[in-house]
């Protein structure tokens, strides 16, 4: 007995090591690649890295010098609501309903309508977001389409604008917050159609025979059956938003007059734009505490395990 049980254990420990050779080069490249430049963001952060002058010749430990300076930054806050305004409106308001909505009105159509409007879709979401951005700066130009097409209107409806609208100038985080939602949303179609899909018709068309409107089935079956793949998406969307710099660097650069000033954007022109590396990676920390808490509230206030 005490034999069959020690090589059992040895054959157990057999397995682990042959199971730990073959995951040690995953391990090797996450430690490269994730764990290394997350202590190196950790650490620098406490210090005055930068890339020219006489400290990026001298590199030193300033202790808590970047966090203090923080407190201190009155665009710091303003691009931490600005960062607040731009996932609230662009992610969850924007990409989660706009991609249930799709999702949800072709749920049962046939399969051609589905195909071409999941291929406009995402269409959109395979583009580069620096090509997003350049086409919505076009899109939105004095001479674009929009303008033109609003200004044609404007002859015979007076409510309209009779003349060109300065879209990035005038409403700034709007036409951001249009373009991401208009390049993101295919994400959240995908995977709304997919949870959508799964739902048995029986139950849906059950409670229509019971008496039930077609909201109060969407409300009290349809969405608490795909509450586990909203939160999901809602945690995926959010993080994604979050670090949306190229999108907005394209359109605005952050202008004007910091009005689309979020926390990637801030981040990008105190590290390499002022060369001061070592406060642009503590903005980071901040960027990072404000993902998790996002997490964290998804995760526990909506009570659904990821």
């Amino acid at each position: 007995m005490a034999s069959y049980a020690a090589d059992k254990k040895h054959k157990r420990l057999s397995d682990n090591t042959k199971t730990s050779i073959f995951l040690s080069p995953a391990f090797v490249v996450l430690a490269i690649f994730f764990l290394v430049p997350m202590v190196l963001t950790i650490v620098f952060a406490f210090t005055n890295l930068a890339l020219t002058g006489f400290q990026a010749q001298q590199l030193q430990f300033v202790g808590f010098d970047n966090f203090v300076r923080m407190f201190n930054d009155n665009q710091l806050y303003s691009s931490i609501i600005l960062t607040l305004i731009f996932v609230f409106f662009s992610a969850i308001l924007g990409q989660c309903l706009m991609g249930f909505i799709i999702a949800f009105m072709m749920k049962g159509k046939n399969s051609t309508f589905r195909r071409i409007i999941g291929i406009a879709v995402i269409a959109a979401w395979v583009t580069p977001e620096v090509v997003v951005g350049f086409a919505w700066t076009i899109f939105l130009g004095d001479s674009g389409t929009v303008n033109n097409v609003l200004t044609f209107l404007g002859q015979y409806l007076p409510f309209l604008p009779q003349e060109p609208v300065a879209w990035l100038f005038q409403y700034p985080m709007v036409s951001v917050v249009v373009a991401n939602i208009w390049r993101g949303t295919a994400f959240s179609m995908m995977a709304f159609q997919t949870a959508l899909d799964d739902i048995p018709t029986e139950v849906e068309e059950a409670a229509i025979m019971d008496g039930a409107s077609r909201w109060k089935s969407v409300w009290n079956i349809t969405i608490p059956m795909v509450k586990g793949t909203i939160v999901t998406n809602l945690l995926l969307v959010t993080l994604q938003t979050l670090g949306v710099f190229t999108l907005i660097y394209t359109m605005t650069g952050g202008g004007p007059s910091g009005s689309t000033m979020t926390l990637p954007v801030y981040m990008y022109q105190q590290a390499f734009v002022s060369f001061q590396l070592g406060y642009g990676t503590a903005i980071s920390l901040v960027l990072l505490l404000i993902g998790a808490i996002f997490s964290l509230f998804y995760i526990k206030f909506l009570k659904v395990k990821i």
